[in-house]
């Protein structure tokens, strides 16, 4: 005889809420901290988080107690502690890929002087997961783990390619087809992009999110066939065409040898 399965009590219902209530705000007062891309007083992340000040100093101290978070300075301001770099070390040791990607990206740095990316999608962001400066004069930076619309960059246009028409409409909110400057891109527009730029294998944007970089990105495939992940090139707008097509040429170079199995 099946035994009858037991509703939770009030109670604990209650208790259950509370410990999702509790992980959110956890969860919450990491992503402030990232979004912030700085350190930041207990206070302040309360505020951010919509959580009590007593809730967060909780918070705050269980993260201290376990080195997800440290003191900064001499004002009391927290930031991401040493356990995050044994977090993100442990995610470089199972995705080979991703491990690679890096090396691959610190080799074009070096070897052509301009800036080099990994890149991806976040929630309906996109990324910098890992970024090197060239040794050119003049170098373009990009801040790790900075949200940025879809739209406004070459490796969007790649890292969408398994969506249909549809979804990404779906996908993409209405606003992040508004560019820094404010022109409008035209939503099928971008759908059509996305599809060529799938279908070719590589993209090429200039001035979206400024009017002063040009940039190149290839995709980089995982074993299902989904671009997850992209390497990438940003130099500058007035670089001359036979630079633009060698950079391009080095670029897929490398995403050809990644997209090869290579050692785990």
């Amino acid at each position: 005889m099946s035994r009858a399965l037991k509703r939770p009590s009030a109670t604990s219902r209650s208790a259950q809420g509370d410990r999702q209530k509790g992980i959110d705000r956890v969860i919450a007062l990491l992503e402030a901290l990232l979004r912030l891309h700085a350190p930041a007083k207990p206070g302040d992340l309360a505020k951010l988080i919509g959580a009590p000040r007593s809730t967060t100093y909780e918070i705050v101290n269980r993260l201290l107690d376990a080195e997800m978070l440290d003191y900064v300075g001499q004002d009391g301001s927290l930031y991401f502690g040493r356990a995050m770099q044994l977090f993100g070390a442990a995610f470089a040791d199972v995705n080979t890929l991703y491990r690679r990607a890096v090396v691959a990206m610190a080799t074009l740095a070096a070897d052509t002087g301009v800036t080099a990316q990994v890149c991806a999608l976040r929630g309906r962001k996109y990324v910098v997961l890992d970024s090197r400066s060239g040794h050119a004069l003049h170098r373009i930076t990009s801040d790790i783990g900075v949200e940025v619309p879809i739209p406004w960059t070459a490796s969007g246009r790649l890292l969408l390619g398994h969506m249909t028409a549809e979804a990404i409409a779906g996908f993409i909110p209405e606003k992040d087809y508004r560019l820094p400057g404010g022109r409008m891109l035209d939503r099928d527009g971008f759908a059509a992009e996305v599809m060529r730029c799938t279908a070719q294998g590589w993209c090429e944007t200039t001035g979206l999110a400024d009017h002063f970089t040009r940039c190149f990105a290839v995709p980089l495939r995982e074993e299902d066939g989904i671009c997850r992940m992209t390497l990438c090139l940003v130099l500058p707008v007035d670089t001359p065409l036979p630079r633009r097509k060698a950079l391009m040429a080095r670029l897929q170079h490398a995403a050809r040898l990644l997209s090869s199995p290579g050692p785990g």
